[in-house]
């Protein structure tokens, strides 16, 4: 994990047996639920002032875990699309 500058983003990295990054990388970072959108879609500002469109992880479709407006939930991107997430916690 590294902090960028008093930011809590952390960056996973996986690298094969050819030294380059895997498809699993991800950037994990913090927001707030400004919008809720229809198909377990929200719209999140993210700490740095983003604004990205985060669905819904897996566990918490399970689980049946409700998000609001105004929730803080911990997101999953991918370095390759940065205005897409997946929502992995939501925080009380």
């Amino acid at each position: 994990m590294r902090n960028c500058s008093a930011r809590s983003v952390s960056i996973t990295k996986k690298i094969n047996k050819e030294g380059s990054m895997s498809k699993e990388d991800v950037i994990e970072t913090e927001g707030k639920v400004v919008e809720v959108l229809p198909k377990t879609q929200f719209r999140v500002i993210l700490n740095n002032g983003h604004e990205i469109l985060a669905y819904l992880g897996g566990k918490l479709r399970i689980n049946n875990i409700r998000i609001l407006e105004g929730d803080k939930v911990k997101i999953e991107m991918s370095p390759y699309d940065l205005t897409k997430g997946r929502i992995i916690y939501r925080n009380k």
